[in-house]
């Protein structure tokens, strides 16, 4: 009973809920590279191509509550989320970097991040972009499932 009503309060904020999000990701990543002076790789420059957009999205769907705008938001934040998941296991799993090495700038094996052994800059870029499915999914309208 009390997950429904968790439900209930999320569903319509859920946009507003993953905009927050988002921007908290991008104001994030913009943090690192801007002011820690942390150089993205190239595996970082790609997740950045899908969660940079869905604050624009996003922000303009919660302003006019456009739920039309989810699939094309969850889809957005899944692809960013695979890269993620690559990113983190590359970090992770050595023979992943010496399969496909980055050949220019950063290497995308190395950490400039890496809280309590296993929290990494793919890991919370991946956390945002589930975060960001989970609200949109739980705001869906009964016409979008």
């Amino acid at each position: 009973m009390e997950g429904n009503r968790f439900i209930a309060f999320i569903k319509p904020y859920s946009l507003y809920f993953a905009w927050i999000v988002s921007l908290i990701a991008t104001g994030g990543s913009l943090y690192l590279s801007e002011v820690m002076h942390y150089e993205p790789c190239r595996l970082c420059w790609f997740q950045r191509i899908f969660m940079y957009p869905e604050v624009i999205l996003l922000g303009i769907a919660s302003y006019k509550n456009d739920r039309k705008i989810i699939p094309y938001a969850v889809t957005l934040s899944a692809i960013g989320g695979c890269i993620s998941i690559y990113h983190y296991a590359e970090q992770k799993i050595p023979a992943l970097a010496n399969a496909l090495p980055c050949k220019v700038g950063i290497p995308c094996n190395f950490d400039y991040l890496n809280w309590f052994g296993f929290i990494t800059i793919p890991l919370l870029a991946l956390i945002a972009f589930i975060f960001i499915i989970a609200f949109l999914l739980l705001g869906r309208t009964e016409a979008q499932q």
